[in-house]
């Protein structure tokens, strides 16, 4: 499909004839807008006659679906995969200051109770994924007249998946009453001893451990187990730490999404009218009714409307990044206590991480550089093309930014 845009900027109908498009660019009659998809804008005055297109949105906390529709063609279709590594990035960033602020003995009053989070505020992982969603559905709206769009939620019952019995008043009572905190309810949940050794250090002083990173796992019960000094100390000594397994595989998705399906839905109502709701228990019956594989794609062109409608040749995959990167030094100093800055050029020989580049007649990502001109080249899902490729063989096609584009 090449999408057209009318002179005024509106999106017009895509098309598939690539002389007629060549012809158009050739005579100086249209402009190329976007290579990925590929956009042209007419620069005459043209009938802007258009065709009713259902856009379909798979919403979720790690992919996204995307499918526009007519009612025997898919027009756009494509899978978005979001970030994951904001609430690490944070934390991360929170413990250089506090290391950095005592390492500077600098003093202040406590600013713990001092702050009012203002109406409508979300973490920023959430609100990322919120503004994610928005900008994805933005980007099919501006290249195709969408006339309807039809999102798809869910809400999850956590207590419910624990413990399918439970019911009325038993919502409030849940694992950790009668304790005073999370650390007493592990410690008698483990029966005051070492899940390691099982008491044969005869070390009376119990930790609690964490099994994952606090940063993405949390000090959920699931994720501590109780170990004596002695094996704690051991574990990390000796990078025992994946010696234990979650007792839970966690529900930070299924939470995450309670929370941010309906800040999705109005977000995208406030700026286009005709938006509707749909349900995954009425996607999946649809997608095992008319046959169809299970990916977010199909999902979504599912919830579109036209399930049976020709499924496109190629797809797009978008892949989010980290936009910048303004940490200043190393976090972990050299010997010597020296602090590397972590700074780097903004441009190496004319070229920025995660610029689209042609290499060989092959077109990949810079997902790494060094001063000297070399660059580790890759696709979207991860495949290595080079893993020190030179700055005299590369093209560049498309300049670096957050949402990375690629037809597969």
């Amino acid at each position: 499909m090449v999408y057209v845009l009318a002179k005024n900027g509106k999106p017009l109908m895509p098309t598939k004839k690539h002389g007629k498009v060549r012809h158009l660019l050739k005579d100086g009659k249209a402009k190329i807008v976007k290579r990925t998809p590929f956009t042209i804008q007419l620069l005459y005055e043209s009938d802007n006659y258009t065709q009713p297109v259902n856009l379909g949105v798979d919403a979720g906390t790690k992919h996204v679906g995307l499918s526009a529709t007519t009612g025997n063609e898919v027009l756009f279709e494509g899978e978005a995969q979001l970030r994951t590594n904001i609430q690490e990035l944070l934390s991360t960033r929170r413990e250089a200051r506090r290391a950095r602020r005592n390492r500077k003995t600098r003093y202040r009053k406590p600013r713990f109770n001092n702050r009012k989070k203002p109406n409508g505020w979300l973490a920023p992982s959430i609100q990322n994924k919120v503004d994610t969603h928005l900008k994805l559905v933005d980007m099919v709206c501006s290249i195709l007249p969408v006339s309807n769009i039809k999102v798809e939620v869910a809400q999850f019952d956590i207590h419910k998946i624990k413990n399918p019995e439970i019911e009325g008043e038993q919502y409030q009572q849940g694992e950790q009453l009668g304790f005073w905190n999370v650390r007493e309810y592990v410690l008698y949940r483990d029966n005051h001893t070492c899940q390691y050794c099982r008491g044969k250090s005869k070390d009376s002083i119990l930790n609690v451990h964490h099994i994952r990173s606090r940063q993405s796992h949390g000090d959920r019960p699931g994720n501590l187990v109780t170990l004596c000094e002695t094996c704690h100390t051991k574990l990390h000594k000796e990078s025992l730490e994946n010696y234990f397994h979650p007792k839970d595989k966690g529900f930070k998705d299924e939470s995450q999404f309670t929370i941010l399906r309906w800040f999705i839905y109005n977000g995208i109502k406030e700026k286009y009218p005709d938006v509707n709701l749909t349900f995954g228990y009425i996607t999946k019956n649809t997608r095992i009714k008319n046959n169809l594989p299970k990916s977010h794609a199909v999902d979504a062109r599912c919830i579109s409307g036209n399930p049976l409608a020709k499924p496109p040749v190629n797809t797009l995959y978008i892949k989010q990044v980290r936009k910048n990167n303004r940490q200043l030094h190393k976090f972990n100093p050299s010997k010597g206590g020296i602090r590397k800055a972590n700074k780097a050029p903004y441009l190496v020989k004319g070229f920025r991480l995660f610029d689209k580049v042609l290499y060989n007649n092959r077109k990949c990502f810079i997902f790494g550089r060094r001063k000297s001109g070399y660059f580790d080249l890759r696709l979207l899902d991860g495949t290595k093309i080079h893993a020190s490729a030179s700055h005299k063989r590369l093209d560049l096609i498309e300049s670096a930014t957050s949402m990375l584009k690629e037809v597969s």
